[in-house]
């Protein structure tokens, strides 16, 4: 059994009004100009934009803004996050957003402080040896990067477009500030995403060869079950406070490395690099994404360790019957519309296609993936074929 590293440095501030210390945070970081960046303008448009600028005025602290981010953060706009923030004297960036607008506020950091060409750091050429420091003012219960060492960016500038990740304890931020309330505002489809990403950082990590921790298990069965229990009532009623914030923290947890603590290795994540191809070139919605592929993926890995699938039913559904589990967490997607297939992403798939996306997940057969059971391009090919009920 390895030696357990937990390390989980960022300074969380949770509950209502957190972001109301922004300036007198960044204040006692040292921060005299801040890069703020966000997202498409719903910040501007529920006027906590306008909120935060007024706390860093406040704190006497200058800032520069960029704006732009969308799902699946561009390179282009890292690209241009990293000039700005050099030419502005900049020493610190402020993300207002959610997931994405985490991963490219990271990106950043790492440009600016590695120089060079950023891409680099995602397709393997450099390893990340510093970041510009990032805070952040969550505004989506999803990705978790708020707390993870983790960010994701689709290169727009190639064809085919890429979709690759980097981690990195560089990439966990100085400090997050979650208000449940700041998501209250975000439509039900993207909730739903969100409440789907969050559940497959902990599936990800809970399927997974070699020892596991019981109570680490146990904390995964819990998890899930507490955002299938609030996923409904803030989809029900979108300024629920106890969903907002049961779900907000259910995220942070789930992608900091908790859900791994004491196990043999940090989990499979096979899904998570099909579905990458999947948001990459089509821009499905990344929680969508995992929905169509995880029942595939899972009924074709299953014989390789039902008892992994049984502990899991009997857990979270106290339910025995592995392939029972697999369509439970099925009927759960389902019920907050999110998709179970490919087609149900508006995809038609065909073996033509099935190929293609699969080659791109291996990058040309130069690699394999997963760890509860390791897939190659043909195995990757069956499980888009099944998603794509053309298996």
């Amino acid at each position: 059994m390895a030696i357990m590293e937990y390390f989980t440095p960022t300074h969380v501030y949770f509950g209502v009004g957190a972001e109301d210390q922004v300036g007198e945070v960044l204040k006692s970081y040292g921060a005299i100009k801040v890069l703020v960046h966000f997202g498409s303008g719903s910040v501007r448009r529920t006027g906590l934009l306008d909120d935060i600028e007024e706390k860093l005025r406040d704190a006497g602290i200058e800032y520069v803004e960029l704006g732009g981010v969308v799902p699946n953060p561009r390179v282009s706009l890292v690209r241009k996050g990293i000039k700005l923030y050099e030419s502005e004297g900049c020493d610190f960036i402020l993300a207002v957003g959610g997931g994405s607008v985490l991963d490219s506020a990271k990106a950043i950091g790492y440009g600016v402080y590695g120089g060079g060409d950023v891409w680099d750091f995602y397709c393997g050429k450099r390893k990340v040896e510093g970041t510009a420091p990032v805070g952040c003012v969550l505004t989506l219960s999803a990705t978790g990067s708020e707390m993870s060492d983790s960010s994701v960016i689709t290169n727009d500038e190639t064809d085919p477009t890429y979709k690759r990740g980097v981690n990195t304890d560089f990439g966990r931020v100085k400090f997050a500030m979650l208000d449940p309330m700041l998501t209250a505002t975000v439509s039900k489809y993207q909730t739903a995403c969100g409440a789907t990403d969050i559940m497959m950082h902990t599936l990800e990590r809970y399927f997974h060869q070699g020892y596991a921790l019981d109570f680490t298990d146990e904390l995964s069965f819990t998890l899930l079950k507490e955002v299938m229990k609030w996923a409904p009532v803030a989809l029900g009623n979108p300024e629920d406070y106890d969903a907002r914030a049961n779900l907000m923290w259910c995220g942070s947890l789930s992608h900091n490395g908790l859900m791994a603590a004491g196990n043999s290795n940090k989990g499979d994540w096979a899904c998570h690099q099909i579905e990458h191809e999947l948001s990459a070139e089509y821009d499905v919605a990344h929680g969508a994404g995992l929905a169509a592929i995880w029942g595939s993926w899972a009924r074709y890995v299953l014989e390789v360790d039902p008892s992994r699938f049984v502990k899991l039913g009997e857990g979270v559904f106290g339910e025995s019957d592995p392939v029972k589990t697999i369509e439970k967490f099925e009927e759960f997607f389902r019920s907050i519309d999110m998709p179970t297939d490919i087609k149900g992403l508006g995809l038609n798939f065909d073996e033509a296609a099935c190929r293609t996306a699969a080659l791109g997940v291996t990058f040309q057969n130069a690699r394999k993936i997963g760890n509860f059971k390791v897939l190659d391009t043909e195995d990757i090919f069956n499980v888009y074929m099944m998603a794509s009920g053309l298996k």
